[in-house]
């Protein structure tokens, strides 16, 4: 009899592909076990009338995972790495990072666009927000919550003039054909983890080989980038964003940070060593904090 290995995701269509993904990759390395999906709706799932930074943040895409890994209702939880909050339990460790998809975020027009360029956006990221507003004078975003689908019909319903969406997630759920362009990271950084999946376990209680889809370049890529969220971050809201690119034995690492009371906008860059990741995301951080708290 093979042995069960029980693999954890949210129950969107979205979430559920990616979860294959691995689960997938996982058969084929080890066909001696038997990888089995469970799904589950987190509370971040089921409340879509509050913004995220109005009930709790994105720890509440991964906190019913979270419980049942600790109680071994599963063995593994997949996770896209962006929801994953920056101070992870030390009892329950990132134990792989797949390799990275499109880290870039796209934008998706109506099945029958009205407003070209777009007036009003949906998006509920303020990151997005802010950047987008930079690029587009005179673009108004408003808030979106919801799945894919549940987004692509408020779009094609009318709702909004277009949405902004990560392109992985798209590429992913097989919604390639309704991208119309994609944005540059130069044009918008993108969230820290973009197009990174994680696995989460207990920490010592792995029950498999997981480096057959681990990939060490988009580990350090994802180590320096939530390095650099953590240390501006400290509680507050502020759109922050970070994006390393990895190329041979270096990481070059761009950060933005925003203060949204005094309409403050900083970007900076900075490249080392690969295995200086967790450092480099630090040092960042401190120099654009420093240089914010030197402006007057």
């Amino acid at each position: 009899m093979k042995k069960i290995v029980k693999i954890g995701s949210r129950d969107s269509a979205l979430a559920i592909a990616q979860a294959n993904l691995i689960v997938n990759h996982l058969r084929q390395c080890h066909p001696e076990l038997d990888c089995e999906l469970i799904t589950m709706k987190t509370t971040g799932d089921r409340i879509l009338d509050r913004s995220l930074e109005k009930i709790g943040g994105k720890g509440l895409f991964v906190k019913e995972l979270d419980r049942a890994l600790r109680c071994g209702e599963i063995d593994l939880a997949v996770h896209s790495l962006k929801d994953i909050p920056m101070d992870l339990p030390e009892d329950l460790p990132i134990v792989a990072c797949f390799q990275r998809g499109d880290p870039r975020d796209a934008l998706v027009l109506p099945l029958s666009p009205r407003q070209t360029p777009p007036h009003v956006v949906g998006s509920s990221s303020s990151r997005r927000r802010i950047q987008l507003q930079r690029l587009w004078e005179g673009v108004s975003v408003a808030s979106v919550r919801g799945n894919i689908q549940t987004r692509l019909r408020k779009l094609d319903a009318g709702d909004y003039d277009a949405l902004i969406l990560a392109a992985a997630g798209l590429q992913r759920a097989g919604l390639s054909h309704r991208i119309s362009r994609y944005f540059s990271t130069d044009e918008i950084l993108p969230a820290a983890g973009q197009g990174i999946l994680a696995v989460q376990g207990r920490k010592n209680d792995v029950p498999v080989d997981l480096s057959c889809i681990h990939h060490p370049a988009s580990a350090a890529a994802a180590t320096a980038e939530r390095e650099f969220v953590r240390m501006l971050q400290g509680g507050c809201t502020s759109p922050i964003a970070a994006y390393a690119q990895v190329s041979g034995g270096e990481i070059h690492l761009t950060g933005l940070y925003y203060r949204e009371e005094q309409n403050d906008f900083f970007r900076s860059s900075c490249t080392g060593p690969l295995e200086q990741a967790r450092q480099l995301g630090g040092l960042l951080a401190e120099s654009m904090k420093k240089e914010a708290e030197e402006r007057p």
